[in-house]
């Protein structure tokens, strides 16, 4: 029996997998809002106790950084230590996996219905592989063909500094700039990202926001109303919010693509992009993935395919799991 969980910064997916002729059959699954607990020992110790079912391993995805098998959350006030959390909870081993290498591990147990493709492109089978992904923050990893398989590994890509294309993004990072002494690509793709845009947009004078959508913004989740007005197409200044976040999120993904040198394909994953597909097939991201200069044709050739499946990381945590027992 295994327990592989989602850790993120918003949700978190916890559930229980028994290995079947190494097939992962789920067995209880739940998901809980991340910051109702005080900790990751709270959240675990809840579902654990509920179901009481005998654990052979543990694998949890998290989004932060892991390193020796301990890891500061980015967008939770987490200290995470496996070693700690295995001996409080009484279990015999827990690894810890940043959240996009669990992305990239999962990607192997989905099926074609799983995925929507932005670009065919020809792919490369053992190739290098990448996958990014915009949510509650921005998360980067690459896959390396080992002999065998992709092997991932996890990065902080998404926080490297963001480099505008165009005299609108310019003015963008000039405004949060005087907000923040770092600018990362994940303070444009993100949901707290898209905001950003939009109150660019709006405080920089080029949209006005009407009073409907100010009072929506308050009393919701602000990405979420953002992405709703722009796909209705009942806002101006939501229409160009995201048009704006789709490029910038091209642009990344075609960085990314470039610096993993893809050749296998590169993934889009995330709670972003499912729901803004048919936004994502509109010119505007294929159109600042593939504007790269002299290396136009090279990353045209790279497959893009965006994976629509939510519980790919939860997968790719059960999935780690049984390799690790494997090795």
């Amino acid at each position: 029996m295994i327990l592989a969980g989602d850790i993120g910064g918003t949700k978190s997916n916890l559930a229980y997998f028994e290995v079947r002729k190494r097939r992962l059959e789920p067995i209880i699954e739940e998901t809980f809002p991340s910051r109702a607990f005080a900790s990751l020992h709270d959240l675990l110790g809840k579902f654990i106790f509920e179901h009481r079912l005998k654990l052979a391993h543990a694998c949890l995805s998290i989004a932060g950084p892991v390193i020796n098998q301990r890891c500061q959350t980015t967008n939770l006030p987490w200290v995470v230590d496996a070693e700690r959390l295995s001996e409080e909870l009484n279990l015999p081993v827990i690894w810890l996996i940043n959240d996009l290498e669990a992305n990239a591990h999962g990607i192997v147990e989905l099926t074609p219905a799983d995925f929507v493709v932005l670009n065919e492109g020809s792919a490369e089978p053992e190739g290098n592989q990448a996958i990014i992904s915009a949510g509650t923050g921005l998360g980067e990893a690459g896959m390396f063909w080992d002999g065998t398989r992709h092997m991932p590994f996890a990065c902080e890509g998404g926080h490297a500094d963001f480099a505008p294309t165009d005299a609108v993004q310019i003015d963008l990072l000039r405004y949060l700039m005087k907000e923040h002494e770092h600018v990362s690509y994940e303070l444009v793709l993100s949901g707290m990202g898209l905001n950003n845009i939009y109150r660019f947009l709006r405080d920089s004078g080029r949209y006005e926001e009407p009073a409907w959508l100010a009072s929506e913004l308050a009393e919701s989740d602000p990405a979420a109303t953002i992405s709703r007005a722009a796909l209705e197409k009942t806002s101006d200044l939501c229409e160009q919010a995201l048009s704006i976040f789709v490029t910038i999120y091209g642009a990344e993904t075609g960085n990314l693509a470039l610096k993993m040198m893809a050749l296998g394909g590169i993934f889009v994953g995330g709670g972003i992009a499912p729901k803004i597909i048919e936004k994502l097939k509109e010119p505007f991201f294929m159109k600042a993935f593939a504007g790269k200069g002299r290396m136009r044709e090279l990353v045209e050739s790279m497959p893009v395919k965006v994976i629509t499946n939510e519980k790919t990381a939860l997968l790719g945590a059960a999935r780690c799991a049984m390799w690790q027992i494997d090795n």
